[in-house]
């Protein structure tokens, strides 16, 4: 039987190699944290036969490049644990500076009322749910699975959401949902030609209905919750966007209408154009 120290050194032992050190540690720690519990344990205590096992099963996943979030099924995000599975996207730190920018608007709203198109994990509605706890928050996906993940992560936050299953590309839905102060999307924006460009561990993996979209129309999901935002967002309302740094300028042209006015872009804490928004014209 091995130790826990052992453990410790067989994983990084693994993951320096692939990943380097710094994330090599990095992920050894959150391993075992969640899966062995050591902060409750000396590092010179033994595994039990079954937790040698459960190492072995993670070394063969980490080998295969899996993600550490979908080996453990779980996330970190805004301070909070999520659930996560291969049917959602892993929640990202970028993700967490679009929250945070929704939060700093919604907060001076009375009751704000809140929308998060292809809301995956729900990591973004539940967190902007448990920091406005006075707002309405609503989660929309076309995936049965995520939505169902989402549930899960708001009661495991124990928030109230109000959730959709709707295409938002098919605007016969639209009459559904009502109106919103906010409207929050990080939607699918890879071209299927730029597969071959995206890290194993990302394309093999994550659910690719999140990822990619038709190389013909790359902004197809962008332009077609612009046109919701149009009917569906209040007047002085905000619509956000999470975009990559290759797109920002494009969907910020998206805005060139006469209903939107405040324009604003905004970069990641690397210094990439991460995010868009506009406000709807009062």
């Amino acid at each position: 039987m091995m130790t826990l120290a052992e453990a410790k050194k067989a994983l990084l032992t693994l993951l320096v190699p692939l990943h380097g050190a710094g994330e090599a540690e990095s992920m050894t720690r959150i391993i075992l944290e969640d899966a062995f519990n050591i902060l409750r344990r000396k590092s010179t205590e033994k595994l039990s036969i079954e937790e040698c096992n459960r190492l072995i099963d993670i070394e063969l996943r980490l080998e295969r490049q899996e993600p550490v979030q979908y080996i453990l099924g779980m996330a970190d995000f805004y301070g909070l644990r999520f659930k996560v599975t291969p049917d959602v996207l892993i929640p990202r730190q970028e993700t967490e500076e679009l929250v945070l920018w929704a939060k700093e608007l919604a907060t001076v709203m009375d009751s704000p009322k809140i929308l998060d198109i292809g809301t995956g994990s729900g990591c973004i509605p539940v967190t902007l749910k448990q920091l406005l706890p006075k707002s309405e928050v609503h989660a929309l996906d076309v995936s049965q699975s995520a939505l169902e993940v989402a549930q899960q992560n708001a009661a495991l936050n124990q928030v109230s959401l109000h959730f959709h299953l709707l295409d938002i590309l098919e605007t016969s839905t639209w009459g559904q949902l009502g109106q919103f102060d906010v409207i929050i999307s990080n939607p699918p924006y890879i071209p299927h030609r730029e597969a071959s460009l995206m890290p194993d561990q990302v394309k093999k993996f994550e659910p690719q209905l999140a990822l990619f979209v038709d190389n013909e129309d790359p902004l197809l999901f962008y332009r077609m919750i612009v046109a919701f935002a149009k009917l569906h967002l209040v007047s002085g309302g905000w619509l956000l966007f999470e975009t990559n740094e290759f797109n920002a300028d494009q969907v910020m042209a998206l805005f060139s209408t006469d209903e939107f006015q405040a324009t604003k872009l905004r970069q990641d804490i690397l210094g990439k154009n991460r995010m868009v928004g506009a406000k709807k014209k009062d």
